[in-house]
C-alpha cells in the first residue's frame, strides 16, 4: 500500500513580531532574584567659601565682624583720651601702677600683665595703634576672636618675662641697681610684634616675607640705636613668639574654614 500524505486542516501560525512577543513575555511570571541595590547618590558637597578680598571696610573692626577686636580698641581708645586729658601727675601715677616692672611683677604679676595691655606709649598717635586695628582684625577674620587674643597675650606675657626676669636676676647678682626694679614697662607693642609674626604665617608668601622682612628691619634698627633696649628685645622676642606659633594658628585657621563651611547651604 501506497502512503501518501495529507494536508493538516490546521493551518500553520504566523511569528509574531518582536514588540508582541516582547509584550507576551512581559505577561509570564519570573523567578525571584536578588534585588540590585540602587547606584548611590552622588555626594553632596558644599559651595566653595568665596575667596578672602582686601576691602576697604574689611580692614578695620567692627561690632558684628571682629566684635573681640572692635571692644579692645574702643578701651585702648578710651584710655589713650583720658591719658591725654588726665594732668602728668596721675598719667605717671597709672602708668607706674600699670607697669610690668621686677618690683610689680613679685606683688601683682596678674593684674599688672593685664592693666599693662590697656595703655599704648605714644599714645592713638602711636605707630602700634594703627598696627594693632589692622593686624587684630586681620588675625580675629582668619581664626576668631578668643584665639586672636591668645596670640596677643602669648607675645605679650612672654616677652615681657622674658626681659624683665633677666632683670631681676641682673640686680640680684650686683649687675644693675635696685632702681632697675622699678622701670616703666607698659603698653601693647609685644602683643602686637606676635600678632603681626602669627598673621604673616596665614598670608600668602608674596606677601607674608616682605612684612616679616620690613618689621625686622625696623625692630632691628632700634636695636641698634641703643635707646631701649630692654623694650627693643622685647620686640624682637615677641615677633619670634608669632612666628614660631604658625603651626597652631594655621591648624586654627583650618579649623575655621571647615566650620564655615559646613554652615553654607549645600547644593541640591
Amino acid at each position: 500500500m501506497q502512503r501518501t500524505a495529507r494536508a493538516s486542516s490546521t493551518p500553520t501560525p504566523e511569528p509574531l513580531p518582536a514588540g508582541d512577543v516582547a509584550a507576551l513575555l512581559d505577561g509570564v511570571p519570573r523567578q525571584r532574584g536578588p534585588v540590585a541595590a540602587p547606584a548611590p547618590k552622588p555626594p553632596r558637597t558644599a559651595l566653595p567659601l568665596r575667596p578672602w578680598r582686601v576691602l576697604p571696610w574689611r580692614l578695620l573692626p567692627t561690632p558684628t565682624g571682629t566684635p573681640v577686636t572692635f571692644t579692645y580698641t574702643v578701651i585702648l581708645a578710651l584710655t589713650s583720651l583720658f591719658a591725654s586729658w588726665a594732668g602728668p601727675g596721675l598719667r605717671y601715677a597709672l602708668y607706674q601702677d600699670s607697669s610690668t616692672d621686677v618690683a610689680h611683677l613679685l606683688r601683682t604679676p596678674v593684674f599688672v600683665l593685664l592693666a599693662s595691655a590697656l595703655w599704648i606709649a605714644g599714645g592713638l598717635l602711636s605707630p602700634y595703634a594703627l598696627a594693632f586695628v589692622l593686624v587684630l582684625t586681620a588675625l580675629e577674620r582668619r581664626i576668631g576672636g578668643a584665639r586672636a587674643i591668645l596670640v596677643f597675650l602669648a607675645g605679650h606675657v612672654l616677652a615681657t618675662l622674658a626681659t624683665e626676669v633677666p632683670v631681676g636676676l641682673a640686680v640680684l647678682a650686683g649687675h644693675l641697681p635696685d632702681t632697675s626694679l622699678h622701670r616703666l614697662d607698659y603698653g601693647i607693642s609685644f602683643g602686637v610684634a606676635a600678632s603681626i609674626g602669627a598673621l604673616s604665617g596665614l598670608l600668602a608668601p608674596w606677601l607674608r616675607w616682605p612684612l616679616l622682612a620690613l618689621v625686622g628691619y625696623s625692630l632691628v634698627t632700634d636695636l641698634i640705636a641703643f635707646q631701649d633696649p630692654m623694650t627693643n628685645w622685647g620686640h624682637l622676642i615677641s615677633l619670634a613668639i608669632g612666628t614660631g606659633l604658625w603651626p597652631v594658628v594655621r591648624r586654627w585657621r583650618r579649623e575655621r574654614v571647615q566650620a564655615l563651611a559646613g554652615a553654607v547651604p549645600v547644593a541640591p
